[in-house]
């Protein structure tokens, strides 16, 4: 069986597959919203974690393909799963096991950043827009899959006395610290060859070729640029975690559930 099947003509950004795409992920998460509004807590955190095995478990077979049909001739870091939209899938596996205030932080990180970045991602998908079908698929699949662990994780989040949302902040912090140490490192371990990673979009290496960003960089240079960038980030989560409990708690306690004494 032949997997490495391309399109004829890659689709375009906001062309008619993507945009048919984008409305089927509208209307995924609108279903999946009043689907998971019923589940308890508990239940919430356990497909949290089945969706983060099963996307290390897509990634695993992703780094295989990249490997064997994208860059089989010469090393690439160029997929090092360590993007911003990658760090959705190790918090969601590992936030069943934690508990207390490292439990809360991820659950945040979730609903804030990892939402922030896959709405980024799936309204510009730039990278996304690969030739190879199986590439393209895994690509709007995955950040499909973000937006379901988002809204699971805001729903818990939602059903508790609000939750600090500078621990998240802290944590976005240590995954950027990380992330630049890896382009650092891939820069000059495979070179200046386009192939080197671009985790986070944040190399310090060249400009960034994101809207906005990119004349952000050739104004101020790409070090500023990369500040601001980061900012933005958080700022952005930041505000939709603001929204998130102003939509879906509206400043009610959380009430007691009879049966299990646990808070909903």
């Amino acid at each position: 069986m032949k997997i490495d099947v391309a399109f004829s003509e890659v689709p375009a950004i906001y062309g008619p597959v993507h945009l048919i795409i984008l409305a089927v992920i509208v209307i995924g998460a609108v279903i999946s919203f009043f689907l998971l509004r019923k589940m308890r807590d508990r239940s919430l955190l356990v497909l949290l974690s089945a969706l983060g095995f099963l996307m290390i478990a897509a990634e695993i077979f992703k780094q295989w393909f990249v490997s064997r049909y994208v860059y089989p001739d010469f090393p690439s870091a160029w997929f090092f799963p360590w993007q911003f939209c990658s760090m959705a899938m190790y918090c969601s596996a590992v936030v069943l096991f934690l508990k207390g205030k490292a439990q809360d932080t991820v659950l945040v990180f979730l609903s804030s950043f990892s939402l922030l970045a896959a709405l980024f991602a799936l309204g510009w998908p730039g990278d996304m827009m690969r030739p190879q079908i199986l590439l393209f698929v895994h690509s709007f699949a995955y950040h499909a899959i973000m937006i379901i662990e988002s809204i699971a994780a805001m729903l818990i989040l939602t059903r508790k006395k609000k939750v600090p949302f500078y621990p998240a902040v802290i944590l976005f912090c240590c995954m950027a610290g990380i992330a630049e140490i890896v382009n650092i490192i891939s820069h000059y371990a495979i070179g200046a060859n386009g192939l080197e990673s671009n985790m986070f979009n944040i190399t310090p290496f060249y400009q960034p070729n994101m809207p906005v960003f990119s004349w952000i960089a050739k104004k101020v240079g790409v070090i500023p640029e990369i500040l601001i960038y980061l900012a933005m980030i958080v700022l952005g989560s930041w505000l939709l975690y603001l929204a998130e409990y102003a939509l879906l708690n509206n400043g009610k306690e959380p009430k007691k559930n009879d049966r299990t004494g646990s808070l909903e």
